[in-house]
């Protein structure tokens, strides 16, 4: 079978599991580079005759280490690598399509997790006076959506599949999908209670946030409309999920709980958290000088 073939089996498999659209997309990525890689290579195109040398051959390749523009590729974006291909491999074997998992001898690089990508406050700022503004029901709906994603770090994913249902404002909560379809309760502020209130209007099911057809928003939508938004007070652009990353380190700096600060961000695993505790350097120095 070639690779090519194994890939289309592993992503139904992944599929079939539940994972999500991003964990498919960048299996069908990087097994694909290794794919071409192989035919253009010499190496064999059959995915059973492929050994853990040509896996080893290809992470020390061009194609591996750098990006399209000719840069080295962060230490992390080849560690994403090194594990779709140790996952396709190890789905390969087990489900008999090798006799051997070749990339079982692949580990990932050590390296320190880089500090979240926070919004600064000014920034902030700037762009909630703009949304305070709002006119038009577009307008007041990324209000309300930028209000919800500031104030409970939910992912944008769980923010555009919210429904009506969902919310509970009576007892200020949502119930939203973590990664793995975990079902996760959150409580919310009256500020948030508010912005869903001001989004539902009397709508009894559906979508909270609808597009002009009144169907769901798609990820890329919303981030689209923070686009506009940030160019329109001039300030720099920022994706949607930097609002979980400036929620999470704002709640652990004060609070200093991050059993509570990774309930709130719906990890499974606290180490997954931990990178929200990076130590300030300005209240290290008083610590030590004090």
């Amino acid at each position: 079978m070639s690779i090519d073939d194994a890939l289309d089996a592993y992503l139904l498999q992944l599929e079939a599991d539940g994972r999500s659209r991003h964990t498919i997309g960048q299996a069908r990525r990087h097994v694909g580079l290794f794919a071409r890689w192989a035919g253009c290579a010499g190496a064999c195109g059959n995915v059973r005759k492929i050994g853990h040398q040509d896996v080893a051959r290809f992470l020390t390749s061009t194609e591996a280490r750098t990006r399209p523009d000719g840069g080295l590729k962060k230490a992390s974006s080849v560690n994403a690598l090194r594990s779709s291909l140790r996952a396709f491999f190890a789905y390969a074997h087990a489900s008999g399509l090798t006799e051997t998992n070749p990339a079982r001898l692949v580990k990932r690089a050590k390296t320190g997790a880089p500090p979240p990508r926070t919004i600064p406050v000014e920034n902030l700022g700037k762009l909630f006076r703009a949304l305070a503004g709002a006119e038009t029901v577009a307008e007041r709906r990324d209000h309300a959506m930028f209000t919800v994603l500031r104030h409970t770090g939910i992912r944008v994913g769980a923010l555009v599949g919210l429904q009506v249902e969902d919310v509970d404002l009576g007892g200020q909560a949502i119930s939203i999908r973590s990664k793995g379809d975990v079902e996760q309760v959150l409580p919310v502020s009256d500020e948030v209670a508010a912005a869903l209130r001001d989004a539902m209007g009397n709508r009894l099911s559906g979508p909270v946030f609808t597009n002009a057809d009144g169907i769901f928003l798609t990820t890329r939508h919303v981030a689209r409309r923070l686009a506009q938004w940030c160019d329109r007070c001039e300030i720099s652009r920022i994706s949607p999920h930097r609002f979980r990353h400036s929620f999470a380190t704002n709640l652990y700096q004060r609070t200093g709980d991050i059993r509570l600060t990774q309930s709130a961000l719906g990890h499974r695993s606290v180490a997954s958290t931990i990178v929200y505790a990076q130590v300030d350097k300005e209240r290290l120095r008083s610590a030590i000088a004090g």
